[in-house]
């Protein structure tokens, strides 16, 4: 349990949200946060996977009060961060939960050693390629097709960790 000395725990949107690794029992309602938040939206099986059998995953919930705020699913791969989904629930958005929650993010990934933080983003959630280019990352690419059931385009953004 972090201290009140930890600045995680002080840095928090709201007093007495907590970050700790996604479990099984917040699965449903970290399903509703992704289908009011993606077009194609992940199911349980996904999450189930990335938290009991992926061994590169690293997924964190904000939860006050047994509910989940926000999460992020990440994978470090050796020395890079690959950024899968971050997502904030929508009655708690504009209230700083996924700017806090990818630096927290990108934090850890320097400490374990990650030298490249990666993601693929939508260009017309104009929001999230904000938020990234707010914290340094920069375009790269892009992925033609990349949303198939939307025919959109993901662009790929990388920063320098």
């Amino acid at each position: 349990m972090p201290s009140s000395n930890d600045p995680e725990v002080e840095a928090l949107p709201l007093p007495g949200a907590r970050l700790v690794p996604m479990r099984a029992e917040h699965v449903e309602q970290i399903l509703a946060i992704e289908e009011a938040s993606f077009a194609s939206p992940w199911r349980s099986e996904h999450f189930l996977y990335e938290i009991g059998d992926n061994r590169w995953a690293v997924n964190l919930v904000v939860e006050l009060g047994g509910e989940v705020l926000a999460y992020a699913c990440v994978w470090l791969l050796e020395d890079e961060l690959k950024i899968n989904n971050i997502a904030v629930r929508v009655d708690q958005r504009r209230r700083g939960f996924g700017r806090w929650l990818l630096g927290r993010v990108l934090e850890r990934a320097r400490r374990r050693g990650c030298t490249t933080a990666c993601l693929e983003v939508r260009p017309s959630n104009r929001a999230a390629v904000q938020l990234y280019r707010e914290h340094g990352f920069h375009e790269v690419g892009r992925r033609v097709g990349y949303y198939q059931q939307e025919g959109e385009d993901a662009l790929l953004m990388e920063l320098a960790l």
